[in-house]
């Protein structure tokens, strides 16, 4: 009997014992999910807070680009023709984008009347952010809602002139420093005034051939011309010879007229007119030398002090 007795005291203690690792297993278990939970709700939340941080600070981080070009001369008013045109403009941040952009002359003075490509901020002011927070509300520029974007209508002093301008957004509320510049070689040529660049009668030129130092400006700054350039003048207009440093030009656009290669075998070569002397000509060309044709807006400078007989 006392053997029995005892068979099931140790019976009863290997039981309880079981029992109490069962039960620390699943205490563990259960804190280690709890555990790992808590951990993913926390770096959820991380993350979450992390990428709202990055959305608050991310108009202030972009760095800034450059606007304009090198050697750029202000362009006034009184320069060019009364009337509208497309123009482009350049900012100096890619938070500030402007879809596209009128621009009025009248009367010696220019507006510009520009589209952005959202609505996200309320006011402009022609100077810093600085000078705007201090300045009288009054000297804050609108916007104007149309078609769920904002239009802004600034006074412009002059194109090819980088001009201070800040931004205010609605959501931070804060003022924003952005640098403009009113491009114009994105003019129509329709739109220079008289004395803006010489034409071949007003440089006395008789029918001939001529030599010009010509200089390309635009793009990535990788492509170039042949220079100096033959120009032919025949009955009071001027063709120039345009020979790229590539043969991957399959057409050029001037003033709106599309122009085809003459020849393509070594290098790209075309003949334009010359629709003015001694300032920067706008063209447009098409490269396929990327992996889809890509339209590049250049300007063409013929040097009127270069000029001379050309010579074979």
């Amino acid at each position: 009997m006392k053997k029995i007795k005892a068979l099931l005291c140790v019976f009863a203690v290997m039981t309880s014992m079981v029992s109490c690792r069962n039960n620390t297993e699943v205490s563990v278990q259960e804190s280690s999910e709890t555990v790992t939970e808590t951990s993913a709700v926390e770096t959820e939340t991380d993350a979450e807070t992390e990428a709202e941080t990055e959305a608050e600070t991310e108009p202030q981080t972009v760095p800034a680009q450059e606007v304009g070009y090198e050697g750029m001369e202000a362009v006034t008013a009184d320069s060019i023709t009364d009337g509208e045109y497309d123009i482009t403009v350049d900012s100096s941040s890619s938070m500030f984008n402007i879809a596209s952009c009128k621009l009025v002359v009248a009367d010696g003075e220019m507006t510009a009347e520009m589209t952005m490509g959202g609505n996200g901020y309320e006011y402009l002011y022609l100077g810093t952010a600085d000078e705007a927070e201090n300045a009288d509300e009054s000297e804050y520029i609108p916007a104007e809602e149309r078609d769920g974007v904002s239009v802004f209508t600034v006074p412009v002093e002059a194109l090819d002139k980088k001009i201070a301008c800040a931004a205010f957004s609605k959501r931070k509320e804060l003022w924003y420093d952005r640098d403009l510049v009113f491009r114009a070689d994105s003019l129509p040529f329709e739109a220079l005034g008289e004395g803006s660049f010489d034409t071949a009668e007003s440089l006395g030129l008789e029918d001939g051939v001529y030599s010009f130092d010509v200089t390309l400006e635009g793009g990535s700054g990788k492509a170039t011309v042949q220079s100096p350039a033959k120009v032919t003048v025949e009955g009071g207009k001027a063709t120039a010879e345009i020979i790229w440093s590539s043969n991957k030009y399959d057409y050029m656009v001037v003033d709106g007229e599309k122009i085809m290669p003459v020849s393509t075998d070594e290098f790209s070569v075309f003949e334009i007119p010359v629709l003015g002397f001694g300032y920067k000509m706008p063209v447009s060309a098409d490269t396929t030398a990327m992996s889809t044709p890509h339209e590049i807006s250049y300007t063409l400078f013929f040097d009127t002090d270069s000029q001379s007989t050309w010579e074979e």
